[in-house]
């Protein structure tokens, strides 16, 4: 695996900095060695971001991270509209000088920029541009979907940035340590910069081929693997004032049950403060209705929530919607029985 470092500056382990927080938690692609960004300087990312050592230091300049082995430097962001930071472009030049290859899952393509594009040139890097590889994905839906005979379940959320992705990701290994043989099904650039195969990044895809192309690699995965289960990571938030995720996805890929990614500190729509998050009941509601099939548990954000906070929220939503409510990030193994039992 190409050794990397991660550019977060300012934005790691928040929102924004989803796309680093998701490469710190699971890469498979490449060998995360460090994360640039000054606040946390010297301390180990995952201590920051879990709370646990994983042995990735956060450093302040490509130098430090190039001294660690880094040969690539992934955009770590995800900003509003996709749009690469001003403050981040000498980060990149340096990056380049320095030999570096440079990955970047924004909507501004690196590689069209004339500067990056000349020295990258100069010093003999490749710029990788995620969403730019799937533009080209033209596929009509077919209805060969219903052909998938795999349990699929859909991780969808109450807002966008709430951990859908993690906790997809984290009941998929967990399926296949206990010899389930499961695969997840990735909608956005992070999936594919984690290393996950049968992956197609929704936003950069004409709309009209959206369903096709969603339904194009779910059928792929059913053929090349035949997964008892798959994964399937939602986008968005069904009921979001500006990113409504999870049509196409329930549409297209069909889902069998569906998990609904919660967190009950969050009382407005990331970044968008005079929204507030609808309440969870409509949300089940809606979901159930446009899917026709169940909400099976809650996965619970515990952002900005204390030990005792959480366990009164699990107790209560499990007597108010009677399914399970867990933790992704500490006990997700315990609803695997429930998938199982689909």
């Amino acid at each position: 695996m190409e050794k990397a470092v991660i550019l977060s500056e300012g934005c790691f382990a928040t929102t924004y900095g989803k796309t680093a927080n998701g490469l710190v938690r699971y890469s498979k692609r490449y060998e995360i060695v460090s994360v640039i960004d000054s606040r946390y300087y010297g301390m180990d990312a995952g201590y920051v971001l879990m709370g646990r050592q994983d042995g990735i230091r956060i450093v302040s300049t490509v130098q430090e991270a190039k001294n660690l082995g880094a040969t690539t430097m992934i955009v770590g962001v995800a900003t509003d509209g996709g749009y690469l930071p001003v403050e981040y472009r000498k980060f990149v030049s340096d990056a380049i000088e320095s030999g570096m290859n440079i990955v970047s899952g924004l909507h501004q393509y690196i590689s069209n920029d004339r500067e990056f594009s000349r020295m990258a040139q100069k010093y003999g890097v490749q710029i990788t541009d995620v969403r730019k590889m799937f533009n080209g994905y033209e596929y009509s839906f077919t209805g060969k979907i219903e052909e998938v005979k795999s349990k699929k379940i859909a991780v969808l959320g109450t807002d966008s940035a709430i951990g859908k992705r993690t906790t997809a990701v984290y009941l998929n290994d967990a399926m296949n340590r206990q010899g389930k043989s499961s695969e997840l099904i990735g909608t956005g650039q992070t999936s594919w910069m984690q290393g996950f195969p049968y992956t197609v990044v929704m936003d950069s895809i004409i709309n009209d081929f959206v369903a096709g192309s969603l339904e194009y690699i779910t059928y792929r995965a059913w053929l090349e693997k035949h997964p008892q289960y798959m994964f399937l990571e939602g986008q968005g938030s069904i009921l979001h004032p500006a990113y409504p995720g999870g049509f196409e996805i329930i549409g297209a890929m069909r889902p069998d049950a569906i998990i609904l990614q919660h967190a009950p500190k969050r009382k407005y729509y990331d970044g968008f403060p005079e929204f507030p998050i609808e309440p969870l009941d409509k949300y089940i509601k809606v979901l159930e209705l446009v899917s026709s099939k169940k909400v099976i548990a809650i996965s619970l954000n515990t952002e900005n929530m204390e030990p005792y906070e959480i366990d009164n929220e699990k107790v209560k939503l499990e007597r108010q919607y009677g399914i399970p409510v867990f933790d992704p990030l500490q006990e997700f193994e315990s609803i695997t029985g429930v998938i199982s039992d689909l």
